[in-house]
């Protein structure tokens, strides 16, 4: 597959943090977790930094799905209860994405969120759509692929894989669709990636700080509290890290996730990065300010709990 081919001096302005207010879709594993739930309240409770235009569920496997395909769906349920509690509708909103992994470059997964992605980013517009990805890369990689002028139209922003200087490049993102991954290292679209170690991984919080600052911030606080002492229990000194806000947080504010510009490396498929200085340019993260984005989150929670 051949991509637009973006010039160095291109690619670095279009790399450049954004400022004031942002157009945005977020990708998003919903329901694989809990993170997810939190970023999407995050991006819709930050109207005067983002314009969340859509949200995409995105494919995952694990025990909390039987396959791709169900995580999908899962996912697309779980955006529904996260925005009823928000008081918003999901028409219009929330799209359902891939129902499996890509399998092949000739044979990308068509969905409504590949669809709606390809068909927004090319309105008119000023700046760059971006695409805020916290899940699998599926529906991103099908819709580049099935629509390359996106390399020119978007940028990527994603929660995954491990800093480039690590053993390995494994997470659970990265891993869920190596084939996917991998095609975001080589379509050339402009790439902010905050990876796993010693970055976002400081993002962790607590069933006390959560009692405190979330529970009883309106219906949405309820479910957000409600939904993290499920998953972490009650155990002495359990924390839980709350991943996927970072990339939110990099959008609203990119001094509290610090990141370099690099040379992107090729992703091998044994998930380890090969580097190549020839290469086109990218952002990755090398650090996470987790009080300032943890101030910022409760603060809108309380100001939309009332």
């Amino acid at each position: 597959m051949q991509f637009p081919g973006l010039t160095h001096a291109e690619m670095i302005a279009r790399l450049q943090p954004p400022t004031g207010r942002s157009s945005m879709v977020l990708d998003t594993d919903t329901y694989n977790e809990i993170d997810d739930q939190f970023a999407l309240v995050y991006s819709l409770l930050s109207p005067k930094s983002l314009d969340v235009e859509a949200v995409y569920a995105a494919p995952f496997h694990n025990k909390r799905s039987s396959g791709p395909g169900d995580g999908m769906e899962k996912s697309y349920e779980e955006i529904v209860r996260v925005l009823d509690r928000l008081g918003r509708s999901a028409e219009g909103l929330a799209h359902r994405g891939s129902d499996r992994w890509l399998a092949s470059l000739d044979d990308p997964v068509q969905s409504d969120a590949t669809a709606d992605l390809i068909e927004r980013a090319g309105s008119d517009r000023d700046g760059p759509l971006y695409v805020l990805a916290i899940g699998a890369l599926t529906n991103v990689a099908s819709a580049l692929l099935l629509a390359p002028r996106l390399v020119e139209q978007i940028v990527v922003v994603w929660l995954g894989g491990q800093p480039h200087y690590w053993r390995s490049a494994a997470e659970f993102n990265l891993s869920g669709n190596l084939l996917a991954s991998q095609a975001l290292y080589e379509s050339g679209v402009p790439f902010v990636q905050l990876p796993c170690t010693h970055v976002t991984e400081q993002l962790r919080t607590t069933l006390p700080e959560m009692e405190r600052y979330v529970k009883g911030r309106g219906a949405i606080g309820d479910y957000l509290f409600e939904i993290f002492r499920e998953y972490v229990g009650d155990g002495c000194a359990r924390s839980k890290v709350i991943w996927d806000i970072i990339c939110v947080a990099w959008m609203i504010n990119a001094d509290w996730a610090p990141t370099e510009l690099v040379h992107a490396p090729r992703l091998t498929d044994q998930s380890t990065y090969s580097a190549d200085a020839t290469r086109h340019f990218m952002r990755v993260g090398v650090q996470a300010n987790r009080d300032a984005i943890f101030a910022d989150l409760f603060r809108k929670l309380e100001a939309a709990g009332g």
